[in-house]
C-alpha cells in the first residue's frame, strides 16, 4: 500500500508525543529541565554525526597512513547563506509560529506556554533529514516503506523524550511530517531522477546542520530561527546539478 509508511510515521509521532506529555506532567519540574537538556543535547550530537559523515572521508594509506579530509565545506555555506536569505524573505518562521499558535487555541491549549516552541522544534527535528526524503520516495514508487518503518521508530523515541520536557505540542509535529513525506510519495515518479545518491548526501549534510542548530535552540531558546533556514534543504540537492564541486 503506497503511502503505508508515512502513516505508520505519523501514527508513531503520536503515540511517542502522547506517552512523552503524559509522563511530562506526572514528573517534577527539576527532571524536566534535566530531561530538556539530555534532549538538547542529543539532538546536537545526531546533527554533527550527520554533518561529519557528509563532510569528512578517510583518505591515502600507506606510508603515511589514512588522514580525514574535509568536503562540501562550500555547499554548507552556500546552502545556509542562500536558504537564510530566502527564508527570511519568505518569512518562514513567523509562518511557522502562527500555525503553532493556530493549533494552540484549537486544541485548547492557551495556558500552555510552551506549546508552539514545542510544536516548531519537534516538527524541524522529525522533518529535516534524508530518510524522510528517501523513505518517502521508495514508499511512493515501489510501496517499500521499510526506511519510514526505521524512521517512525526513531522519532517515537525523540518525539516521547521531547513531549515528557516541553509538553504536548511535541504531538502535532505529525501533520507537517503527514504533509511533507507525503508530498514525497506522491510526486515521487518526478522527483526520482533528480534525488540522485549525490543530491541525497548533500540533503542529509546540510539538515544534519540545521538538527544541530535545533539542539542548540533547545538550550538557548530563540538564538537561531531555524525555521528560516529551512530552504537550504532544496539548495543543497539542487547543487548536485551543478557543473560545480562544492
Amino acid at each position: 500500500m503506497v503511502g503505508l509508511g508515512t502513516v505508520i510515521n505519523v501514527a508513531a509521532i503520536v503515540v511517542g508525543g502522547t506517552a512523552g506529555a503524559l509522563v511530562g506532567s506526572r514528573i517534577s519540574r527539576r527532571f524536566q529541565e534535566t530531561l530538556h537538556a539530555a534532549c538538547a543535547v542529543a539532538v546536537m550530537f545526531v546533527g554533527i554525526a550527520g554533518a561529519m559523515q557528509g563532510m569528512l572521508a578517510v583518505v591515502g594509506g600507506e606510508p603515511a597512513g589514512p588522514t580525514l579530509e574535509a568536503g562540501r565545506t562550500l555547499l554548507v555555506v552556500l546552502s545556509l547563506v542562500l536558504g537564510a536569505l530566502m527564508g527570511e524573505a519568505l518569512d518562514l518562521h513567523t509562518g511557522i509560529m502562527t500555525v503553532g499558535e493556530w493549533l494552540r487555541r484549537r486544541t485548547g491549549s492557551v495556558s500552555d506556554s510552551r506549546f508552539t516552541d514545542a510544536f516548531v522544534t519537534a516538527s524541524v527535528t522529525v522533518c529535516v533529514g534524508a530518510m524522510a526524503v528517501v523513505g518517502a520516495i521508495e514508499d511512493g514508487l515501489s510501496g517499500d516503506y521499510s526506511v519510514l518503518t526505521v524512521k517512525a521508530v526513531l522519532d517515537l523515541v525523540i518525539v516521547l523524550a521531547m513531549a515528557a520536557s516541553m509538553g504536548r505540542g511535541c504531538v502535532f509535529s505529525a501533520i507537517p511530517v503527514a504533509l511533507f513525506q507525503g508530498f514525497f510519495t506522491a510526486t515521487a515518479v518526478l522527483i526520482k531522477p533528480v534525488m540522485t545518491p549525490e543530491a541525497l548526501a548533500n540533503l542529509s549534510t546540510v539538515g544534519s546542520v540545521l538538527i544541530f542548530c535545533v539542539g542548540l535552540n533547545l538550550l538557548w531558546p530563540g538564538r537561531i530561527k531555524v525555521a528560516n533556514l529551512l530552504p537550504a534543504i532544496a539548495i543543497a540537492p539542487a547543487a548536485a546539478l551543478l557543473p560545480l564541486s562544492l
